[in-house]
């Protein structure tokens, strides 16, 4: 923050396009309602920021001089959540409103400190562990992280308030950490990766001192628990900037962080296919949901970890004596077990993950009865699809193998069964069977 300027900077309402009709209705009633009953309310962050960008805003979150327990007093629909931040949902359905209140600095008066010292906790590099400390709106804009979103919209008088030049840094496209970027970062890694997200998000540029620290800073994000990074990875991979956010990451050497195994397979010699594969994965992941079309995460994270899978498989089976199904299984359990340690996976996306993988055997598979049986397969759909993109890569026998299943599943049950008996390896149903010979009955006397 600049030391000649006299912050916030007040944005009367004719001189910005932030409104209560973008805002939903929900949201209005949280504002209000806190209002009504004697407290500070403000929209911050995102929604105020989209607003100013001119995008929709879909993000909601409050911040209020009330706290989690006042705020609880006042919605009977309130839950209060987490435990490293204190945090109130106001529940409508489906939607959520999220309410914070302002948060204090670490680096109070003693007794301050003496007060909070129980709700508050930091780690030996910093990171904050747990931080309840709750003070003033202008200590709550100092703690957020950047400056486009230290922005506050007020519904009682219609102005924003600005307390660390983000309507500027808007204007310039500047993606800015507020305070020492080294000292924010051991707050919170995840500011790294956050940085990178607005970045593509908004089509901003990483200011020079915000990028410095990045790269020398990047294994902080080894500490961070791998649920909080499954979380991350939804935000990086699933809202459509795939490529663009996966290209920022590998620049600033954070990708390794959530996929080191992928990470691992792409710097080796023979990495051109991989590398073409993963991207043609992300590619069409975004075009699906720039499109609104449904996707899921299973089906990117098996396509993220389908190369170092079926790699090791490959070599598992080439230096022991294990069936191909216990050879899948085995490094199948290693595989998880390691990308777990960088990303929790949720038990309800593993189980699609292991289905697509199983499908790509499956659909090689197709005399006699088993192409039915794998189309009728539940995940069939996700199971093929990652076959496409395969033989959209990886050419020849993948390739035909592709076509093959899409010609199948447009054809007449007589063409399906002439595609199928003109299969090279194609079983003969209809084979003659030797007819096992009786034995001859042995006479008494030879006896």
């Amino acid at each position: 923050m600049s030391d000649t300027t006299q912050y916030p900077i007040i944005i009367p309402r004719d001189l910005h396009q932030v409104s209560r009709k973008y805002i939903s209705d929900n949201a209005l009633k949280v504002l209000y309602r806190l209002n009504k009953s004697g407290y500070d309310a403000y929209l911050v962050g995102g929604g105020v920021r989209d607003m100013l960008l001119g995008i929709e805003p879909k993000d909601f979150d409050i911040a209020t001089n009330a706290t989690p327990e006042q705020i609880k007093a006042l919605f009977r629909n309130c839950r209060l959540i987490g435990r490293r931040f204190r945090l109130a949902h106001i529940v409508f359905g489906r939607d959520i409103i999220e309410v914070a209140t302002f948060r204090g600095h670490h680096d109070s008066s003693d007794d301050k400190q003496k007060q909070c010292k129980k709700i508050s906790k930091q780690s030996a590099d910093g990171m904050l562990l747990r931080d309840n400390i709750y003070g003033s709106i202008d200590e709550d804009a100092e703690r957020r992280d950047f400056t486009i979103n230290a922005l506050y919209y007020n519904v009682a008088d219609f102005n924003i308030y600005d307390f660390a030049d983000g309507v500027k840094d808007i204007e310039a496209r500047k993606i800015k950490l507020i305070g020492d970027p080294e000292t924010r970062y051991r707050e919170d890694p995840v500011r790294m990766l956050r940085a990178v997200r607005f970045a593509t998000k908004l089509d901003m540029t990483i200011s020079e001192e915000t990028a410095a620290p990045i790269k020398p800073m990047s294994s902080l994000l080894g500490n961070i628990p791998p649920a909080r990074m499954f979380e991350e990875f939804l935000k990086l991979f699933i809202s459509g900037d795939a490529v663009a956010n996966f290209d920022m990451l590998r620049e600033y050497d954070l990708f390794k962080y959530l996929f080191p195994q992928l990470e691992q397979a792409l710097l080796a010699e023979d990495n051109e296919t991989l590398l073409a594969f993963v991207r043609l994965a992300m590619a069409n992941t975004d075009e699906r949901i720039n499109q609104n079309l449904r996707v899921t995460p299973a089906f990117l994270l098996a396509a993220f970890l389908w190369y170092p899978l079926s790699r090791q498989v490959t070599q598992l089976r080439q230096n022991s004596q294990l069936t191909p199904q216990d050879a899948f299984f085995s490094v199948l359990h290693e595989v998880m077990s390691e990308q777990q340690r960088s990303i929790a996976i949720p038990k309800r996306f593993q189980a699609p993950m292991k289905d697509i993988w199983i499908l790509q055997d499956k659909l090689q598979r197709r005399d006699g009865k088993r192409a039915y049986k794998t189309l009728e397969h539940p995940k069939f759909r996700a199971g093929y699809d990652l076959l496409l993109l395969r033989g959209e890569i990886e050419g020849g026998e993948v390739e035909q193998l592709a076509k093959w299943w899409t010609d199948f599943q447009d054809a007449s049950p007589e063409l399906g069964q002439m595609m199928i008996k003109s299969l090279p390896n194609a079983r003969n149903p209809r084979r003659s069977v030797r007819k096992r010979r009786k034995p001859r009955k042995t006479s008494a006397k030879s006896e």
